[in-house]
């Protein structure tokens, strides 16, 4: 993408309601415009990358096995009335009526509607395990709307729900999420920690928010710091198979949000050097609920003994919207955003120092074409601005490379490579750069 036909509208001046380094970022680097109070269009700089985060959750969904759908945004209210929701669930659900006077609502999760689903299409037991999944903006009514897309109203979810024919069944269903959780966050660039968590109004007695360490975050947590050591289940993990040793292996070691928190059972269990309180963002949460829904709603299969019986369900979500916010705030520094290649907008920046000048603008455009052409998203700089302005945007959007192109390079054959993680700069050959960029953008993108 050339620079002059994108549209990318920076802020010189970080806007006062701004409290943490991702909102200032998303909104100076043109990411984002609030259009109401917790509610933004996403610019296109911002929404590359939110669909490179989508495209790591759907594919790691569909490694698990889970099926994709989609469900609608409006919901009739009679569905939470069924399993009893509808007027315990609080002010945060966005209740509406249609013109026929129906109360409908802007679904906020949707246990209730796949239930639905579920109940119209499933007979027996021969037909489970089942886990569909769907990826749909939500609205809840924030009281106090906050600190950009960490707490926005209108959000992208990713919601995955399992059915299976009983409890051990669903914890091996449960197991499959959080091996596909921990697989999610680690291949974009985050390291992620599995805590016992409060089950909040989605029900349930099994509970695990995935939080991401930051200054910023939300909710006070408490762990074994070893656990930031694990290693995380590789592509070839056989889902199919049994994935209980590495539930065991991560659960193993002492983690809760503030809400689980036992400060006794925390320094009973954990030695004193291992110890670690910090802040941290939720940017996944998954629940093993049983019959809470499947029971009042008559969700029912035939088992083999022809009897039927309510089907055990879990419910499990990540903020794909949210996971930007905080992959900023995990990978930034006083000049923008530092984006690991897996969801950057794009792998590199061409920055042509003096466009006009025929040297440079023939290298620019021979050098965008074949990087375009080895399959390197690329963003060329081609506009007349300084080249101040041009470091200072490039380092502000937070690309992983950057290629520097200048009439003093080029006289020696030379383009200058520099490294947005660390700032480490190389001068290579021309005729080497594309594949330079290549090679380390494909090694970065390997999946393991």
């Amino acid at each position: 993408m050339r620079l002059s036909r994108f549209y990318l509208p920076l802020l010189k001046e970080t806007p006062s309601e701004a409290q943490i380094a991702s909102h200032r970022l998303m909104l100076r680097a043109g990411m984002i415009r609030q259009q109401g109070a917790g509610i933004y269009a996403w610019l296109p700089l911002g929404f590359l990358v939110l669909k490179k985060i989508e495209q790591i959750v759907r594919e790691e969904q569909d490694r698990a096995g889970a099926v994709e759908m989609l469900m609608p945004t409006i919901q009739p209210a009679d569905l939470w009335r069924e399993s009893g929701r509808y007027d315990a669930y609080g002010k945060e659900m966005l209740r509406i009526t249609d013109r026929s006077d129906r109360e409908m609502l802007f679904g906020p999760t949707n246990e209730e509607m796949i239930t639905e689903i579920f109940r119209a299409g499933v007979r027996s037991y021969k037909d489970l395990p089942k886990m569909l999944y769907h990826i749909q903006w939500k609205f809840r009514d924030e009281i106090r709307p906050r600190f950009g897309v960490m707490r926005g109203r209108e959000f992208l979810m990713k919601d995955t729900y399992s059915f299976d024919i009983d409890e051990a069944e669903a914890r091996r269903s449960y197991n499959k999420m959080f091996v596909a959780y921990l697989r999610t966050f680690a291949r974009m660039g985050l390291k992620s920690i599995p805590m016992r968590a409060d089950t909040g109004p989605i029900g349930g007695d099994l509970s695990h928010e995935f939080i991401v360490l930051a200054e910023t975050g939300e909710s006070a947590v408490f762990c074994d710091e070893r656990l930031i050591d694990m290693e995380v289940p590789d592509k070839e993990t056989d889902f199919d198979g049994d994935l209980q040793p590495v539930f065991d292996q991560f659960t193993s070691l002492y983690a809760a949000t503030d809400e689980m928190h036992n400060n006794e059972d925390f320094e009973k269990r954990v030695p004193s050097e291992n110890r670690m309180s910090a802040r941290g963002i939720e940017i996944g949460h998954i629940f093993y609920f049983g019959t809470k829904y499947s029971l009042p709603m008559k969700a029912s299969v035939a088992g083999a003994d022809g009897k039927d019986s309510p089907v055990h369900m879990g419910s499990y979500g990540v903020g794909v919207s949210r996971l930007l916010g905080a992959i900023i705030e995990a990978f930034h520094d006083d000049d923008g955003c530092k984006w690991p290649m897996s969801v950057a907008p794009f792998h590199v920046g061409v920055i042509n120092l003096k466009s006009g000048d025929d040297a440079c603008d023939k290298a620019c455009a021979t050098l965008y074409d074949a990087l375009r052409e080895a399959g390197v998203d690329v963003l060329y700089d081609d506009t007349g601005g300084r080249a101040g302005e041009k470091f200072a945007r490039m380092d502000l959007i937070g690309l992983p490379y950057q290629v520097v192109v200048g009439p003093r390079g080029l006289k020696s054959g030379n383009v200058e490579i520099k490294r947005r993680s660390d700032g480490e700069r190389e001068e290579v050959s021309v005729d080497s750069a594309v594949h330079f960029i290549a090679e380390r953008v494909s090694d970065a993108l390997k999946v393991e």
